[in-house]
């Protein structure tokens, strides 16, 4: 005996895996951003003195900045495409308003696009229409769900405390070992964290985790020999 299909109980489906995904994503990446940006920042600064209050100034500043800047830019880049959802969806309206048939028609075509027949495409676009029409152009014209647009100010704060969390890492293991040990401390805490980022964000985007762990591991290596380099270079010179 057969029934009405059911999902199974706690699996996630559509968009909304998609979504949440885009945003552990969008935390990981954010993470690793304060990671590398303020190891970079105090391992230069280490490298030219080993004065505690230089590197918590430099450091705390270096993570209160990148906070801010992060918010900003991601409350700027959703504002925008939100206003763009809006206008659509606005736009839709417009048009199954004074244009019902026409775009009857070219719901039915969309999935008829897809795959189903003339008959199935009609019919569904039909009921379709007299559930909830805007949705339904929406979901399968546009791919937007008008009931779950994204919130600048939510997504300006996950990115500002994603950057803050990586940031506190290396502004630890730049202050809390001895003089001596602040460099290799915080050069070996960085590069395990940034390996542990890139096992996260490949297995999220359903890659192999050893390609990306190895790009990111290189890269956050390069940036902290490099500043490392030039804080002992600039203080050096400065001391002469």
């Amino acid at each position: 005996m057969t029934g009405p299909s059911r999902a199974h109980p706690g699996e996630a489906h559509g968009g909304a895996i998609g979504r949440r995904l885009n945003w552990l994503r969008a935390g990981v990446l954010g993470a690793n951003d304060g990671i590398v940006s303020v190891a970079a920042l105090v391992v230069g600064v280490a490298g030219a003195t080993t004065d505690s209050a230089a590197l918590l100034t430099a450091g705390a500043a270096g993570l209160v900045g990148g906070a801010i800047s992060m918010a900003l830019g991601e409350y700027v880049s959703v504002s925008s495409q939100r206003d763009s959802e809006r206008a659509l969806i606005a736009k839709e309206s417009r048009e199954l308003r004074d244009m019902p048939e026409e775009e009857l028609e070219e719901l039915a075509g969309l999935y008829r696009a897809r795959g189903l027949s003339d008959d199935t495409a009609e019919r569904v676009a039909r009921e379709l229409t007299a559930h909830d029409a805007l949705s339904a152009h929406l979901e399968v014209e546009l791919g937007i769900d008008q009931g779950d647009l994204v919130s600048p100010w939510q997504a300006a704060f996950s990115s500002a405390i994603a950057f803050t969390v990586g940031a506190l890492l290396p502004l630890l293991a730049i202050l809390v070992p001895p003089p001596d040990w602040r460099a290799p401390v915080t050069f070996a805490a960085v590069l395990i964290a940034l390996a542990l980022t890139g096992v996260v964000s490949a297995r999220l985007g359903g890659t192999g985790p050893l390609r990306a762990s190895i790009r990111l591991v290189i890269g956050g290596a390069l940036a902290l020999a490099t500043t490392f380099l030039i804080g002992s270079l600039l203080g050096t010179t400065v001391m002469v």
